[in-house]
């Protein structure tokens, strides 16, 4: 398995879920867990999934999330999951 840490944090829109489950299911990677709130306007989403059966690599997954959310106002952003967990240790 190759853990992929996803966020999305924008102001809410329609469709941005969606969007990226959309990207994720075209490209083979599979969705393990979400969760997204929508506090006063804004649009906080974290998705955690499994890229091992993708059918793109990392850096093109993360252009191809990047640009779904340039279209739609928002700013998404990539981790494996290794340096999110170490960026995030205490």
């Amino acid at each position: 398995m190759e853990k992929i840490i996803i966020t999305v944090v924008g102001k809410d829109t329609v469709g941005i879920i969606a969007r990226v489950c959309t990207y994720l299911a075209d490209n083979g990677i599979n969705i393990l867990d979400i969760s997204q709130t929508i506090v006063q306007g804004f649009f906080n989403m974290m998705m955690i999934v499994d890229a091992k059966e993708a059918k793109v690599s990392f850096d093109e997954m993360t252009g191809g999330l990047n640009a779904v959310g340039e279209q739609m106002g928002v700013r998404i952003r990539c981790q494996r999951e290794e340096i999110f967990t170490k960026m995030h240790r205490i």
